[in-house]
């Protein structure tokens, strides 16, 4: 039986600066929970009840009853498996941006965009991913959950852009509705593409890393695309030429 404490203890793993002050991040639902243990990302415990499946029987995973699951489930209706995992972080090496083709966020604060963002990457086995301080947290729940276990299998680093993307030696692309058009580049096997939030756009700083704006061409009215739209085109035309 789950104890009071240990019931406010996982539903504070909902909150950001908590996350951060305990190291740990929570995930719940068999699919998320079951991708996590395909890629055998570190979980430490896993809190199941009767109705989950999966073949595991280790001393992380703790039997709880739907009413005590419903207690600590952060999803209005429970799912039947939540999981406990250890917050890790990854540092930019010097000169790394310069090496294959990695895809840069600034300030993307969408959640579900993150985690689309993290499939895309993992689609097109980009080399990573660079988030700027300001996207949304990358271990909160729904990054992960809408990530379909690509958050366990990208390298994901959090960095100031400006920083990240200054003096590089390789295209740095910027997703811009005035920039040139996409299919005219030539093949590319080292780039950044940059993509920023759907409401602000680029901040200023990183709009002066650019090296080469574009754009995908439009042929109907709409006002422009979802991030992770515009990413996924991207990215599979930079492949194509490849």
């Amino acid at each position: 039986m789950l104890t009071k404490a240990e019931i406010s203890r996982i539903r504070a793993l909902d909150e950001k600066h908590h996350r951060e002050e305990v190291g740990l991040f929570v995930v719940e639902g068999e699919k998320a929970v079951g991708e996590l243990l395909t890629s055998n990302y570190p979980l430490l415990e896993i809190y199941a009840t009767e109705a989950w499946k999966h073949p595991v029987s280790d001393s992380r995973v703790h039997t709880v009853s739907e009413q005590e699951m419903s207690r600590i489930s952060h999803f209005p209706t429970p799912s039947p498996v939540l999981a406990v995992g250890r917050i890790g972080r990854t540092a930019l090496v010097a000169g790394e941006l310069n090496q294959g083709l990695t895809l840069a966020l600034d300030r993307v604060q969408d959640a579900g965009n993150v985690g689309t963002l993290l499939r895309i990457a993992d689609w097109f086995a980009l080399d990573r991913v660079v988030m700027s301080p300001d996207c949304a947290d990358l271990f909160n729940q729904k990054v992960v959950n809408a990530s379909m276990g690509s958050f366990a299998r990208v390298r994901v680093i959090s960095a100031p852009l400006e920083q990240a993307l200054a003096g590089l030696s390789v295209p740095v692309l910027g997703c811009d509705l005035e920039g040139s058009d996409l299919h005219l580049l030539p093949p590319m096997k080292h780039a950044v593409i940059l993509i920023g939030s759907e409401g602000r756009g680029l901040s200023a700083g990183v709009k002066s890393c650019i090296s080469q704006r574009i754009t995908i061409p439009r042929h109907g009215g709409a006002e422009s695309l979802n991030a992770a739209v515009a990413a996924a085109i991207v990215c599979d035309n930079l492949r194509r030429l490849a």
